[in-house]
């Protein structure tokens, strides 16, 4: 699950590919079309997935790819809510995946936007896990 080059844009929808970076912004990769187009830094920000983080009860917090990676492995099992589910349901569904995430920190928003993340990048095929992954997981 390589989430290295993948950003969420402020002020647009989804999820992009950086594809270059320029001093004044950054060239998008939209993942449904693959259309490139320019972003600017003045107008926009951008965050990285790889450094999305969900804050967890012991103070700390557990990196996304690792929340995705937990959604992945019970979809069978527990799939994921609709993330327009009201507030209890959602709750609930991120309880199951994540059972010590901070319920005074983590919003309903937050989970939305998890869910809706992790779906797309499912459909899309980039949760797949690459085959450096799956060595390193076993050495573990």
């Amino acid at each position: 699950m390589n989430l290295e080059n993948l950003i969420a844009v402020s002020g647009l929808p989804g999820l992009y590919r950086m594809a270059a970076n320029r001093s004044n912004g950054l060239i998008i990769e939209d993942l449904k079309t693959g259309k490139r187009r320019f972003a600017s830094s003045r107008k926009h920000q951008f965050t990285p997935l790889e450094s999305i983080a969900i804050y967890t009860d012991d103070g700390d917090s557990t990196e996304l790819k690792n929340v995705f990676r937990n959604m992945q492995q019970q979809m069978e099992d527990t799939p994921p809510v609709n993330p327009n589910a009201s507030s209890d349901e959602l709750h609930g569904y991120f309880a199951d995946i994540l059972p010590n995430y901070d319920r005074d920190r983590v919003f309903t928003g937050d989970i939305k936007k998890v869910i809706k993340w992790f779906n797309f990048l499912n459909e899309t095929g980039a949760l797949q896990e690459t085959e450096d992954e799956k060595a390193t997981e076993e050495e573990e």
